[in-house]
């Protein structure tokens, strides 16, 4: 035969709990200046002991990113990426040139110009919280 459980009702909060403070939010970590260059090798454990992680979690959090951000300014996809609060990369079409004559400006001769095939260029923004950490 089985039994069925009476539902429990909450505790009533006590007369402390009552006058204790709501929590104060969180501020914004400190930041901490970094005074050599790092390249990808010194920056990983740097990232894995500000997280409070493994090295491992740090590399295949990274190669995630990677991913999501070549991703993004594929040929088929959005072309652009956010990385929160930092940048914004953004992909800009440049059309064909066709060939054409002018005149070249150092010996005031007449030539033709070579055609330009199109191409694509990658634009990198800094957004508000990368400028005011530069200041």
């Amino acid at each position: 035969m089985a039994t069925t459980k009476k539902p429990v009702k909450p505790a009533k909060p006590t007369k402390s709990a009552k006058l204790a403070k709501p929590a104060a939010p969180k501020a914004a970590p400190t930041i901490k200046p970094v005074k050599d260059a790092l390249p990808k090798s010194p920056l990983t454990p740097l990232r894995a002991d500000q997280a409070g992680g493994e090295t491992e979690a740090v590399k295949a959090g990274r190669a995630a990113q990677e991913g999501a951000m070549l991703g993004s300014v594929h040929k088929k996809g959005v072309q652009s990426f956010t990385l929160p609060g930092l940048l914004k990369i953004e992909v800009q079409k440049v059309p064909a040139k066709p060939k054409r004559k002018g005149i070249n400006p150092f010996t005031k001769q007449e030539q033709v110009f070579a055609a330009k095939p199109a191409t694509v260029r990658i634009k990198a923004r800094a957004l508000k919280k990368l400028k005011d950490a530069a200041l």
